[in-house]
């Protein structure tokens, strides 16, 4: 059997990490499409350096800005690879523009399809993953639940049960074996000069909050305001798109906050294991800080994520000022006792062993 696996961003990258390293542990005949979504992939090569995977067989380079455009292009290069290579099932993973092109692709060739992350559901039709995340899931032949919750939403769509394998989600393999590699090679804390628990980590870059001048307004506000009322440091790795909308919409950056180049993921893991809290607007932060057992502050209305409200791990804040602070008062001394929701760290394996029809 041959694979196919479609990435494009790198969220994408760490996920699939797991289930690429576990293709390379049994020596699977395995091939890797780079779409370059994010970024271009002389950029991203330093990634798959760091977290010491092999780099793509394909890299194809998308630069399209509009979200058409994009898929579209993809689309005609993704194409001709499988058309040549001819694998057995693409594997994609997530809700991007990469995915929605990466099992469009393969459906209309007739290949089979595999989304890892499937049955993730924010209801919110506003976000194009939403978009991209209901239409892959009703394309796939394999849907790769990381939670019961994932499954009863795939179930309720009318997918066939057959179809899916509750795995647990490949980002309890990535942070547990991309921190070895970190603490193997880094020390963020002290390249920063911080201490563990003495500071709040940010992370904020989603389309619908940083375009919006209103909401990057006031979550700039929200964390001035945390700022002051607690004294303690504010880290913000800030993601390009963001410093650019600051700078377009003449925002100032109170002094509290401190704003940081964007940081590699394997430093920017040691951040968020040491830090009294983080404020994000990421899905993926989401869950990373849930596995890692520090709360979160979600800067969004809705998430795809319920499973770390119910736990208590995280609460809902938007990007009201007022809200922002207040939810901070109630996580910044939460209790680090909830359950992991997420899995045992053998996604990756479960995933690959499903395509290959093996069981335990």
């Amino acid at each position: 059997m041959k694979l196919c696996i479609i990435l494009g961003t790198r969220p994408e990258i760490i996920k699939m990490g797991p289930v690429i390293r576990y293709c390379e542990s049994r020596k699977l005949d395995y091939f890797i499409i780079h779409t370059g979504q994010h970024y271009s992939f002389g950029m991203d090569k330093i990634f798959f350096d760091e977290l010491e995977i092999p780099k793509p067989r394909y890299n194809i380079e998308v630069k399209e800005t509009t979200h058409s455009a994009m898929t579209g292009s993809m689309l005609i290069k993704i194409e001709p690879i499988l058309m040549e290579e001819k694998p057995d099932i693409v594997l994609v993973e997530g809700d991007t523009n990469s995915v929605l092109a990466g099992a469009l692709a393969a459906s209309k060739l007739h290949i089979k399809v595999g989304h890892v992350e499937a049955g993730l559901r924010s209801y919110d039709r506003l976000m194009p993953e939403e978009t991209n995340r209901i239409l892959t899931d009703h394309m796939s032949d394999y849907l790769f639940a990381p939670t019961t919750n994932a499954e009863k939403i795939l179930l309720n769509e009318g997918i066939s049960k057959e179809k899916i394998l509750i795995t647990g989600n490949t980002i309890v393999d990535a942070v547990f074996q991309n921190l070895k590699i970190a603490d193997s090679k880094f020390n963020a804390l002290k390249k920063l000069n911080l201490r563990k628990n003495e500071y709040i980590l940010v992370t904020a870059h989603r389309q619908e909050n940083v375009d919006s001048k209103e909401k990057l307004e006031n979550m700039l506000k929200g964390l001035q305001l945390v700022s002051k009322a607690f004294n303690i440091r504010i880290i913000y790795p800030i993601h390009p798109r963001t410093r650019r909308k600051i700078d377009d919409f003449k925002f100032k950056v109170s002094e509290g906050i401190e704003l940081l180049e964007p940081i590699g993921f394997l430093e920017f893991l040691q951040l968020e294991k040491n830090a009294k809290l983080i404020l994000t607007d990421s899905g993926g932060v989401q869950e990373e800080s849930c596995i890692l057992r520090v709360p979160c502050v979600t800067l969004r209305e809705n998430t795809e994520r319920p499973e770390t409200l119910e736990i208590g791990s995280n609460i809902l804040a938007g990007t009201n000022p007022e809200k922002m602070l207040d939810c901070t008062r109630k996580m910044v001394g939460k209790k680090r006792d909830w359950k992991n929701p997420f899995g045992d760290g053998k996604a990756g394996e479960r995933i690959v062993k499903r395509v290959l029809n093996e069981t335990d």
